[in-house]
């Protein structure tokens, strides 16, 4: 009852707003806020209440739906799906406070939309019913059409056919799969009772990836993200960026990687190959954009890039590493999409060469743009550097990888610096351009809104071992189900990632004494 609660409490906003919108825009704003706030509570409920100590499904709900069919209301999560749960409810009510005061026309249907994508992306990340996470999967398309196409820029409606294309494209591979696994299943549709080997299983298994391939979009597929980002309004660029971009990982993770382990082993290497590709033409590709908005969507090619390199590596640390970096580049980047929005809201222009010397007039907004963009790099202490550390480590120890993989997405690690420390030297120091002379700093409400982002930024960088250790026994699941021998270099899959130094350690340390006898001998 506690999870349908918390998937199905934003409609109970919708319904609200629809029957009260009469009342005035600070009822709706009021409204559509306390129903996030709400919601974001109740959900931690799920949290306070889950059992690590296990790695199966949680707080599960099912309810004959359409028994024909085998279609039940199946719910519940486990670790790999907490905290997808939990970001999303956490980033609502702090874009819903972000559109505060930017929205100008349709507010009561652009906060209905909002909350409406909310129920959408939950049921995604809690359904265990094939059937079930199909309806959430397409029915989030609906509110974000809107959203963007609405709301959106000067090009949105070219940016909305494009990203609707590009989803349903991938939705329409995906049915087939699933329509294929209900019927070797037994015409059901019940996730938990999947079981492979299945016939055709290559097939099946490039019908989900590629449907999850361009949703997160991992390189070709990535074309829609860009002009989707640009032409959204910051509170779309936050959610599509912090939330529906993980929708792709998490479904590989769900599906791909559990499912058919063979036909996952079979593909890593030309996987990997465009994961790496992605993370270094992403980075290349953001460090010459003249628009700051376009820049951080090109960030976000990279950055999933090594979400789907971790995901891939057939190791513990590496998946653990990729779930951390899934919630850390929502934050990071859901963080530098609100900031560029403000600066947007203010200067009315997203041109870099437009700022210059912006530390000076707005010091407060210099400095939360420092830590995020620290974020967003990886530096050690922050957010970004724990996850990219891991996914890297357990990439170079994975089953069936070649460190080269690993050396070519190192680079990505450095091409990140480069352009997000330009493009933040660029915006903030120098010369102040007269045109930004009266640019007011950061207000109170826009400071509430960051602080929540800041925080999570520093505690994952200092302590993520409450994150990691929810989600161990999940990850451990998946890694038993994927590998089929003994990855090289030992246990590090079996330990905890604290303990992956020490396991490294001793490897280097067996290695050495296997040369010392060669060279006696």
């Amino acid at each position: 009852m506690l999870l349908s609660t918390v998937i199905f409490l934003p409609l109970l906003g919708v319904i609200a707003i629809a029957l009260l919108r009469g009342l005035g825009a600070t009822a709706v704003k009021a409204i559509a806020l306390g129903i996030g706030l709400i919601t974001f509570v109740i959900s931690l409920g799920l949290y306070t209440g889950f059992n690590a100590d296990t790695g199966t499904f949680q707080y599960v709900t099912q309810e004959n739906w359409i028994t024909s069919l085998g279609i039940s209301y199946h719910i519940g999560i486990d670790g790999i799906s907490l905290w997808l749960v939990l970001l999303t409810t956490f980033l609502t009510p702090v874009c819903i406070l972000a559109a505060w005061d930017s929205v100008e026309k349709g507010l009561s249907g652009f906060m209905m939309s909002l909350l409406a994508l909310e129920t959408g992306m939950l049921g995604v990340f809690c359904s265990l019913d094939l059937f079930l996470f199909f309806v959430f999967w397409e029915s989030m398309l609906i509110p974000m059409y809107f959203l963007i196409g609405i709301w959106g820029g000067e090009r949105r409606i070219y940016a909305t056919i494009k990203f609707v294309l590009y989803t349903m494209a991938g939705s329409a591979l995906m049915l087939v799969g699933i329509l294929a696994l209900y019927f070797q299943n037994g015409n059901s549709f019940d996730l938990t009772t999947l079981s492979g080997p299945f016939e055709h299983s290559d097939l099946l298994f490039l019908a989900f990836f590629i449907a999850f391939a361009i949703k997160v979009p991992l390189f070709p597929f990535h074309t829609w993200l860009p002009d989707a980002h640009v032409e959204a309004p910051t509170v779309g660029s936050v959610i599509l960026a912090g939330v529906l971009l993980k929708m792709g990982t998490y479904g590989i993770i769900r599906f791909c990687l559990p499912l058919f382990p063979d036909a996952a082993e079979k593909f890593t290497p030309l996987i990997v190959t465009l994961a790496v590709i992605g993370i270094i033409y992403g980075a290349l590709v953001a460090m010459v954009q003249p628009d700051l908005k376009k820049l951080v969507a090109y960030s976000s090619v990279s950055h999933l890039g090594f979400v789907v390199l971790g995901l891939f590596s057939q190791s513990a640390a590496g998946l653990q590493g990729s779930m951390l970096q899934m919630i850390n580049h929502g934050l990071s980047t859901g963080a530098l999409f609100l900031l560029v929005g403000m600066i947007y809201e203010r200067r009315h222009s997203r041109m870099i060469v437009d700022f210059g010397g912006l530390s000076k007039r707005m010091p407060i907004f210099a400095v939360i743009f420092m830590i995020v963009t620290l974020s967003s790099i990886g530096l050690p202490g922050l957010n970004g550097f724990v996850g990219e550390y891991m996914i890297l480590l357990g990439s170079f120890v994975g089953k069936a990888f070649s460190k080269v993989y690993v050396v070519f997405a190192t680079a990505g690690v450095i091409l990140a610096a480069v352009y997000m420390l330009w493009m933040f030297q660029r915006v903030m120091f120098g010369t102040l351009d007269k045109t930004n002379e009266n640019l007011p700093d950061l207000n109170a409400r826009e400071i509430v809104v960051m602080l929540p982002l800041l925080l999570f930024i520093v505690w994952i960088g200092v302590y993520p071992e409450p994150f990691l250790s929810k989600m161990e026994k999940s990850v451990g699941i998946v890694v038993t189900k994927v590998q089929t021998t003994e990855p090289a270099m030992g246990r590090l899959e079996k330990q905890k990632p604290r303990d992956t130094k020490l396991a490294l350690q001793g490897t280097q340390h067996t290695q050495h004494e296997k040369r010392e006898k060669e060279a006696e001998q």
